[in-house]
């Protein structure tokens, strides 16, 4: 099996598990799974957050995905729970396309490192 269909296949197996696990069976999009990751890397799990909070949980979970990468490196957790990390190099110029592969790629590895899916 290509590489290419072999992410497209796990692709397609932490959408339908995270939406039928997190949005009765509606579809969530790439957004969505980033955000869900922050929120898990956080672990504030049984927290509402406010849309800023929001925005900064989906930082934390492109930092945290893009680390096995050499893009970030994780550096300290806050008084208030909240990790931080530093650049370690600076993300290339990559069309949306490219962007939206990269992203599917690193999330499909998280659950695999995480034991989500196989």
């Amino acid at each position: 099996m290509s590489r290419d269909q072999e992410l497209k296949e796990r692709w397609s197996l932490v959408v339908e598990k995270l939406s039928n696990q997190f949005a009765d069976g509606e579809t969530l999009d790439l957004d969505a799974i980033i955000y869900l990751i922050g929120v898990q890397e956080l672990g504030q799990l049984d927290r509402k957050f406010k849309k800023d909070h929001k925005l900064d949980l989906m930082h934390i979970a492109i930092c945290k995905l893009l680390t096995p990468y050499g893009y970030y490196e994780f550096d300290f957790v806050d008084k208030d729970g909240w990790p931080h990390y530093k650049v370690k190099e600076q993300l290339p110029s990559l069309k949306a396309g490219e962007q939206s592969v990269l992203m599917k790629e690193a999330i499909v590895n998280y659950f695999i490192e995480t034991e989500y899916i196989q």
